[in-house]
């Protein structure tokens, strides 16, 4: 997967992942949508599978679909290998599999993280799955080190700027970095952090992100009461859309390759937020 096939912009979107039939029609016009905007990869938030990502492959021509993340505790590399062989074959290059640990809050079998995804990793490479095909949810330095030695790269979420500088110097050059940044387009500041906390609570009760936070210089009164301003400024990009653009450069000028944007808002997270993913293209100058 070369990063040129990624472009530097993609979209983030847990609505994007369905297991309601009835939506099919709505997320593949979506999905022709993002491509027609220039979008380079949609990315499906949450714990997605192979199998959320066909009707997406297959109603597009050449943007890249990508797991953003898939849980090893829930898809057994077995099986991930052959959903990814027929993928593969119906749409060779198409596909991009992000894979994880998840958090020891949401998978009862969370134990040793790190040799559960060598393992796994083991596997898929026995079974045939290339490694320049795939990413890691890598936060810290040995999981960065391990999307480096044994994977394209790295796709981390719920980062800045600085741990994307960090990461590119344990990555080095080659490996891909396409953090996830969480935009949020509303100029008034008491309403933007406002929704930011209303997203980022969930997240704040998983020590995988709050040991993240701490490592970056932040402290516990920074993660109390839904997340101080500072770590809100860090982390989300909103404001106008010269700030928000500003922000996502930030990203780059640190060393990412590509980044996964999501939009929030105060509607319900099944709602396609597409005059928004419209707006961006614009904010970037993503070109169709």
């Amino acid at each position: 997967m070369s990063k040129q096939n990624l472009g530097r912009y993609g979209i983030f979107s847990i609505g994007l992942r369905t297991e309601d039939p009835t939506r099919t029609g709505e997320l593949a016009e979506a999905a022709a949508e993002l491509e027609e905007l220039g979008f380079g990869a949609i990315w499906l938030g949450g714990s997605t599978g192979v199998h959320h990502a066909v009707p997406l492959v297959e109603a597009t021509a050449r943007i890249t679909v990508a797991t953003g993340i898939q849980s090893i505790w829930q898809h057994e590399a077995a099986d991930t290998a052959v959903r990814f062989a027929e993928l593969e074959a119906a749409h060779p290059g198409r596909f991009l599999l992000g894979l994880g640990v998840s958090h020891a809050k949401l998978a009862d079998q969370y134990r040793r993280p790190y040799s559960a995804m060598v393992a796994y990793l083991d596997a898929l490479d026995t079974a045939g799955v290339p490694a320049d095909r795939r990413v890691l949810a890598a936060l810290g330095p040995k999981m960065l080190r391990l999307s480096r030695d044994r994977a394209a790269g790295s796709h981390p979420y719920l980062v800045t700027p600085e741990h994307t500088a960090e990461a590119r110097e344990l990555l080095g050059e080659g490996p891909l970095l396409a953090p996830e940044l969480t935009v949020i387009l509303e100029s008034d500041p008491a309403r933007a952090r406002s929704l930011a906390r209303a997203h980022l609570s969930f997240y704040l009760g998983l020590p995988n992100y709050t040991d993240n936070f701490l490592r970056l210089g932040f402290t516990d009164s920074d993660l109390t009461d839904g997340g101080s301003d500072r770590l809100i400024d860090a982390v989300y990009a909103w404001g106008s859309d010269d700030r928000v653009r500003s922000r996502v450069d930030e990203f780059h000028a640190a060393g990412a390759d590509h980044v996964a944007l999501q939009i929030i808002d105060d509607r319900a997270g099944d709602v396609l937020p597409r005059g928004e993913w419209g707006r961006l293209a614009e904010v970037m100058g993503v070109v169709g």
